[in-house]
Parts: C-alpha cells; sequence; structure tokens
C-alpha cells in the first residue's frame, strides 16, 4: 500500500513572513521538508538568512527576503521579486505581526494602535493582494493566515492586538469567498499560548503564565513546531475542499 502523497508539495513555491524565528521559522522549516522552495522573510536580513542556509543545509531548498509588511513598498518589491526569480507563488503564509503595547486598553497611545493595525490588518491585506494577483496568473494558490485566540476572545492586556486578529479571521473569509473562483483558497490558524520571544511577555511572567495555563486544558504552552503541522494541512492538497475556515491549536483552550 502506498504512502499518501497529500501533504507533498515538490515544485510548490511558499512565502513565510516572520519566518526568522518563532512560529514562521517552524512553519518553514516543515514547508520545505515536504519539497517546498520556501521564502524566508521577515524584517531583517540576516535573521532570515540564517534560517535559510538551515534549511539548506538539511537538504532543502531555500532562500532569503527581507521584507517589513508594515511598509507598502516592500510588499510590492518582494512580490516583484519573487515574480523574477521563480515565475509564481503557491502559497502564501502570513505570519509577521506586531504587538508592541500590553496593557489597559484605554491607555493605548496613536503609536502602538498605528503599527499594529498596519502589520496586522493592512499588512497582511496588501500581502494577500499582491500574492494573490500573481497566484490568480498560474492558476491557484494557498494563502495561509496566523491570526490568533485572540481574535476570538481578547486576551488580557492584548486590546488592539485582538482587534487586529479579529479582522484577519473576518479577513480570510473574504479572501476565500471572493478567490475561490481563481483557485485560491485561503484559511486561518489560530494559535493559543505558545514559547516564542513574541510571546515572552506571558511566558516570562510566572503569575501571568499560571492563570493562563488554569484555562487551556492541556496545562501548557505550545512548541513552535506544534503549530507547522495544520498550516502544513491548509496549504497542501490534504485541504483541498477547505477554505474559509479557522483552525484553532490551542490545547482545548477555546472548549
Amino acid at each position: 500500500m502506498q504512502k499518501t502523497q497529500l501533504f507533498d508539495l515538490d515544485g510548490k513555491v511558499a512565502l513565510v513572513t516572520g519566518a526568522s524565528r518563532g512560529i514562521g521559522e517552524a512553519i518553514a522549516k516543515l514547508l520545505a521538508q515536504q519539497g517546498a522552495q520556501v521564502i524566508i522573510s521577515s524584517r531583517k536580513i540576516d535573521d532570515c538568512q540564517q534560517v535559510a542556509d538551515a534549511i539548506n543545509a538539511a537538504g532543502g531548498k531555500a532562500v532569503a527576503m527581507a521584507c517589513h509588511i508594515g511598509d507598502m513598498d516592500q510588499i510590492s518589491q518582494t512580490i516583484g521579486a519573487i515574480r523574477e526569480q521563480f515565475g509564481k507563488l503557491d502559497i502564501l503564509v502570513n505570519n509577521a505581526a506586531a504587538n508592541p503595547y500590553f496593557g489597559n486598553v484605554l491607555d493605548t497611545d496613536l503609536g502602538a494602535f498605528q503599527k499594529t493595525v498596519d502589520v496586522n490588518i493592512r499588512g497582511y491585506f496588501f500581502m494577500s493582494v499582491e500574492a494573490g494577483k500573481l497566484m490568480r496568473e498560474n492558476g491557484g494558490g494557498a494563502i495561509l493566515n496566523v491570526a490568533s485566540v485572540n481574535g476570538v476572545v481578547p486576551g488580557d492586556l492584548q486590546g488592539i492586538y485582538s482587534i487586529t486578529k479579529a479582522a484577519v479571521i473576518n479577513m480570510t473569509k473574504v479572501f476565500a469567498k471572493e478567490c475561490a473562483q481563481f483557485g485560491i483558497r485561503c484559511n486561518a490558524l489560530l494559535p493559543g499560548l505558545t514559547d516564542t520571544k513574541f510571546a515572552s511577555a506571558l511566558t516570562s511572567n510566572d503569575s501571568i503564565l499560571k492563570n493562563a495555563l488554569q484555562r487551556i486544558p492541556l496545562r501548557r504552552a505550545a512548541d513552535p513546531s506544534e503549530m507547522a503541522g495544520t498550516v502544513l494541512y491548509l496549504v497542501s492538497d490534504a485541504s483541498s475542499y477547505t477554505t474559509g475556515t479557522a483552525i484553532n491549536v490551542d490545547g482545548g483552550m477555546l472548549a
């Protein structure tokens, strides 16, 4: 009996934003293991290159491209470079995110508000638009948005971040509905508490962490690698009839 090829990504070109560490790095490495040509992207090229080098050393295929998705020009330049170098894009993983403010919503300043919205909403939106145009030219593709359980139940002292992640969930449905005719699927991953530098405001504070774990049936934070399998499903042929959905990977928190 032959093994399934549903998760095979040979010949696919995948862009993963925020891939220099944490969840994005784990996703990029798994997609490369499954045969994809992966573009490692984040703001700092040196950090991206380290991940790309590790993938290439392990026998995978990866290149580094710096892109700050809060900058509209950099989005256009990155998709243009992908078009020129690879001629297509099969997979986009919107993972880069901003969460500069941790505190009561009434004390949110305009700078923190703007940065969070520019990256988490505008960045995801226009990266999806530009990538989607390239996918449309080549007969389809898959977009995966990394949202958050905070988009369903707002996180404590994470007001504007939670609001933007709720917007990402709805954005996922919009792109799913309007881009299906072009063979483009769009789904979302909703990570729960994950042990990353990005979540260090939660995981490094013992009292906050203890309170958070009490609401998680599995009683632990996730490792970034535990997010990657769901992403692989959502961008591969295994999910060919799945679009517009958001999958919780949260240790049971939302249950």
